[in-house]
């Protein structure tokens, strides 16, 4: 496969050749019934060239060198065409020396040591255990997943990049009832390695009984009210606002575009206690899902602290911006498969740990409110956001409350980040399943220590 690549190079001025084969599979586990076992394969080469200070990008999947030709011809083509058009050109991308070796991932437990059948049967015997979590449960489903990809990745200006990565995710859902009332509970692990990583921190049977457990107790319980309140956030809520309300507005085509994040390098954004990164590596923990050794630019993956000690510091760059910023590129450059042009992303986005124990942020919160389960939402590129959270446990004279019924938070990310006053000893990964969306899908990672801070409630403010 190199020397196909390489002899591609002979066909244009800059090119960039990125070789993707990507095993999927996947199974689906519905009450009591497979509904499905899934086994892909995608695999060609897209080609990026730039001509005249604009891109083009093409892709085949017959991997040929006739084929590869007039890829490169229709990348040439297209960018020809765009440069006609462009009103300000792509400056010259940065030189850099590359690291031209094997990158793979970290795994335990190869997912390739376990067949299809095996991982069907863990998908049964999984939700076979959710049904028989209590009379409560009404319905359930598990999924299985998994990532299996193979790259070569040659550039006309030295890059010779070979990645291999593996990334398996596993969701389990329980939906409890009681008269007329459903509520449920998803709790799910995605990572990069293999089955010794999908289950490091918690077992398949733990999953189970976390969605059992929270899905049957949240019938039963209360609402909180609305309002401007001091909040102890987990590592999952605080993943949900590092990636979705703070990383998609440093991202620098997003900056570019005027983002929130946009000429405010050097200003304090957070508390002194918020340093604030985004890396390619599992930092802390092992497993993230969002690992990216080295970018789909053939760019080693750093790790970049977006926020320092409160003061922002720096975006996120793919070769083309960071020759705009004048700065290195720091490997967020991400194609999700072959025939996918490589866009800026987030990979491990994260707030690094403190020093306070959860007890003692805790004991120190006279009134407030411990907010676990980060489910969706949405956020602006003005970092303005709106996330729903599944639990939620009152703080009252420093004692935990019981569970209460899931919320709706609201508030500017940045401003949340200026009234953090605690910052947790303990650390995890915890959005590691599913993907990000831009254009694209991405498999990322967020995470952190707990947090405490002041967002807005929805709902109405106790009279």
């Amino acid at each position: 496969m190199l020397e196909l690549l390489e002899g591609a190079l002979a066909h244009g001025d800059w090119l960039e050749l990125r070789f993707h084969d990507r095993k999927s599979r996947s199974v689906l586990v519905e009450d009591g019934k497979l509904e499905g076992a899934r086994s892909m394969r995608h695999a060609g080469v897209g080609v990026r060239t730039l001509v005249n200070g604009a891109w083009g990008f093409a892709s085949t999947s017959v991997l040929t060198p006739e084929a590869l030709a007039g890829a490169v011809a229709a990348a040439r083509a297209a960018a020809s065409a765009a440069a006609k058009r462009r009103g300000s050109k792509q400056p010259r991308l940065p030189s850099l020396s590359w690291r031209n070796q094997t990158y793979r991932s970290p795994t335990r437990e190869p997912l390739d040591d376990k067949s299809l059948q095996e991982k069907i049967e863990l998908a049964l015997d999984t939700e076979a255990k959710i049904k028989r979590g209590g009379r409560r449960i009404t319905s359930s489903s598990v999924r299985y997943s998994e990532l299996i990809d193979e790259k070569l990745i040659v550039t006309s200006d030295g890059a010779r990049v070979r990645i291999a990565d593996t990334k398996p995710e596993l969701r389990v859902t329980a939906v409890a009832a009681m008269e007329a009332e459903l509520q449920s509970c998803t709790v799910a692990e995605g990572k990069t390695g293999g089955f010794g990583d999908l289950f490091a921190r918690k077992s398949a049977d733990e999953m189970v009984e976390k969605a059992v457990k929270v899905a049957t107790d949240l019938l039963r319980a209360g609402y909180v009210d609305g309002g401007k309140k001091r909040v102890i956030l987990a590592p999952d809520v605080v993943g949900l606002l590092v990636h979705e309300a703070i990383g998609h507005t440093v991202e620098a085509d997003f900056v570019l575009s005027g983002s929130a994040a946009a000429g405010k390098i050097g200003e304090r954004v957070a508390s002194e206690l918020v340093t604030l990164c985004d890396s390619g590596v599992s930092e802390h923990e092992a497993g993230a899902g969002g690992v990216v050794l080295v970018d789909d630019e053939g760019v080693p993956a750093q790790r970049v602290e977006i926020i320092k000690d409160g003061v922002l510091r720096s975006y996120l760059h793919n070769r083309e911006s960071a020759a705009r910023f004048g700065v290195e590129p720091t490997g967020n450059a991400r194609a999700f498969e072959f025939d996918n042009e490589p866009l800026i992303r987030m990979r491990n986005t994260y707030i690094e740990p403190g020093s306070t124990p959860l007890s003692r942020m805790v004991a120190e919160t006279a009134d407030g409110l411990l907010l676990v389960g980060a489910k969706n939402g949405q956020a602006d590129a003005n970092a303005e956001f709106m996330f729903v959270v599944g639990e939620v446990y009152p703080i009252k004279h420093g004692m935990l409350g019981p569970l209460h019924r899931g919320t709706t938070i609201t508030g500017n990310a940045f401003d949340v980040l200026k009234s953090v006053d605690m910052v947790g000893d303990q650390f995890a990964w915890e959005l590691g399943s599913g993907y990000c969306g831009k254009g694209q899908p991405a498999k990322v990672d967020a995470g952190g220590p707990h947090v405490r801070c002041t967002v807005t409630l929805a709902g109405k403010e106790p009279t």
